[in-house]
């Protein structure tokens, strides 16, 4: 076989190889640690003041939700009439949740993708209540200046949100 031919096939196979890795490595985005914009009309803190029916109710969840930018923090107060934790986690039916992410909103719908925290903000990976990913769905059924109505894809009932602080988005290093 003519070595020329030989050198022409190796050239081609490393181009090939190149050219993969570069459109392979190319099209890969690694995620910044700079937040983006995020919806304006959330930005803001929000306070779920009740439930329809909650005084019935075994067990509900209030939750307040602070948007900055495209972060999105919740503060979850659950009442429970009925323990099924442990007496040491139960703290007479009342507690708190806390967890912490990022959310887009696509079209009518606010996608979370976060985790839950302690109280200081790291993240909770033993202890009482829930740890692990925070990975809610929200449709978003009526919004305005000071009125939020989210639909929890998993929770029929709608959560009623009344803006407690406007939030103006300055973009800064992740979980600062």
């Amino acid at each position: 076989m003519n070595p020329f031919l030989n050198k022409l096939k190796n050239i081609k196979a490393y181009l090939f190889l190149a050219m993969g890795m570069l459109l392979l490595f190319g099209s890969c985005k690694f995620n910044s640690e700079m937040q983006s914009e995020g919806a304006g009309y959330l930005q803001g803190e929000w306070k779920q003041d009740s439930i329809a029916d909650q005084d019935q109710m075994l067990q509900y969840t209030l939750t307040d939700f602070r948007f900055t930018c495209d972060s999105i923090y919740a503060r979850m107060y659950v009442h429970a009439k009925t323990k099924q934790i442990s007496d040491s986690c139960y703290n007479n039916g009342s507690w708190i949740e806390y967890a912490k992410g990022i959310y887009v909103v696509r079209g009518d719908s606010v996608i979370v993708d976060g985790i839950y925290v302690k109280e200081n903000g790291k993240q909770k990976v033993s202890g009482c209540y829930r740890q692990g990913q925070y990975l809610p769905r929200f449709k978003v059924a009526f919004h305005s200046k000071d009125s939020l109505v989210l639909e929890n894809k998993y929770d029929q009932r709608p959560i009623i949100l009344r803006k407690t602080k406007d939030v103006i988005c300055v973009p800064q290093k992740r979980w600062q």
